[in-house]
């Protein structure tokens, strides 16, 4: 998927301390003046229109099953990581998302 057809963007956590919800706030401000969506829903109840997940390594099989075709993206640190700054790279300039 390339980063430029990305329109709604969700964050799948399970119950915790919050760390999921700051992440959502870092995208929603990264992401503010490209018309993405991002989202903050349970890991079990992605909706059905994501275009890319984003979820903790932990949870990465549960929300593979409940993304659908939508790409999941992994990470390990909820500030910082990698994966996440290459995601946020992708939708800016239209890269791979996925591949």
């Amino acid at each position: 998927m390339n980063g430029k057809d990305v329109r709604k963007l969700v964050i799948a956590c399970d119950a915790g301390m919050g760390s999921s919800v700051m992440l959502a706030g870092q995208l929603r401000r990264a992401l503010k003046k490209h018309d993405v969506t991002v989202e903050h829903t349970p890991v079990d109840s992605i909706p059905a229109d994501a275009d890319v997940v984003v979820t903790h390594t932990g949870l990465a099989d549960r929300a593979r099953r409940g993304a659908g075709d939508a790409p999941v993206v992994t990470f390990e640190v909820y500030l910082g990581d990698p994966a996440v700054d290459r995601l946020v790279k992708a939708i800016k300039d239209g890269g791979e998302i996925g591949a």
